[in-house]
């Protein structure tokens, strides 16, 4: 596996007009890194700021949001300082996106089929002929069972899964580097999201690609990514491999993703359960986490906590969980 970046962020900031005429950052100091042939998690509960992350990625911050600080690099290309010309070829030729509601994202009034032949001619230039032949291709190979007739098919004439595999072979049509997943299995039903991720674990080991997930599934991620980046109000709180997450979380927050699921159960279940509910709007000083944390102490409502390298390849946002894994364990992080 080559350790070149295809996505790369450091210090980012992102942030929309605020009422009293100044600025409200809604993404601070994310940094972010997603090798060539690397699968990388993006976890967090809706409105942490995962997919305006990935947006960033791809100059696709919405107006009147913009970046404020930092630098976001993709395939070699700075996004901040990219021609709108940079941005199409990057956007399906090095990155491609893989949307949620696949039957919402696809073009409602052009088939399959078309768009498909859209997509491979505008970034490789092939005839029509040998177009329609790359697309019927690409649809066998997200496992279509009848690509000719979903080629010739409308989205709204799609099922969930059909939707979905047509939006990941329009995302495969560029031959990008990487994918970019936002939540790709959140509205299908359990069998069809297993097929899906099937899909995104086998198709990017077939081809190297490097993957960004974004997920709020727990069990999806831990299945087929390599690390794990969680995010809370906008900024990354734990970074690690993933089976180290799993095994050994150490962010009060992480621990209480993890206890949500009952295939992860902690010690601490109960306890950070009771305190998460009735809280949950971040606070405003100080660790964004401290109000719902049940391991706070007054420090954390006066700082905020920079995210520290532990070990290398591990990263956490909170002094007090680090001192606490070094009294259990007896090793200074």
């Amino acid at each position: 596996m080559t350790t070149e970046p295809v996505l790369q962020t450091s210090d980012l900031t992102i942030g929309f007009p605020a009422s009293d005429g100044g600025w409200r950052n809604v993404i601070q100091d994310v940094t972010l890194t997603v090798s060539e042939g690397e699968r990388v998690a993006l976890v967090g509960e809706s409105g942490s700021g995962k997919s305006l992350t990935a947006l960033a990625f791809l100059g696709l911050v919405p107006e009147p949001g913009k970046i404020r600080a930092g630098t976001t690099v993709t395939a070699g290309v700075a996004v901040s300082s990219a021609s709108e010309q940079e941005l199409c070829r990057i956007r399906g030729a090095e990155v491609g996106l893989v949307f949620q509601e696949a039957a919402e994202a696809l073009n409602p009034v052009y088939t399959i089929g078309f768009q498909l032949v859209e997509t491979i001619r505008t970034h490789h230039h092939a005839n029509l002929a040998a177009a329609r032949r790359r697309a019927n291709e690409l649809l066998a190979e997200v496992a279509v069972a009848d690509p000719a007739t979903v080629a010739r098919a409308y989205p709204h004439q799609l099922s969930g899964g059909e939707a979905q595999r047509a939006m990941l072979a329009l995302a495969l049509a560029g031959e990008p580097r990487c994918l970019i997943a936002d939540e790709p299995t959140s509205a299908l039903d359990v069998v069809t999201q297993a097929m899906v991720l099937g899909l995104l674990d086998r198709l990017t080991g077939q081809h190297g690609l490097g993957l960004l997930l974004i997920s709020h599934d727990l069990l999806a991620v831990e299945r087929i990514v390599d690390r794990v980046a969680v995010m809370y109000a906008g900024r990354i709180v734990e970074e690690a491999p993933t089976a180290e997450l799993f095994h050994h979380p150490l962010h009060p927050y992480t621990r209480m993703l993890l206890d949500s699921s009952p295939e992860h159960r902690h010690d601490q279940t109960e306890r950070v359960t009771a305190k998460a509910v009735g809280s949950l709007r971040p606070a405003a000083e100080g660790c964004r986490f401290h109000t719902r944390c049940p391991v706070a102490i007054p420090w954390c409502a006066d700082e905020e906590p920079a995210l520290k390298e532990i070990v290398s390849g591990r990263s956490i946002r909170c002094p007090v969980a680090v001192a606490s894994a070094e009294e259990e364990t007896g090793v200074e992080l």
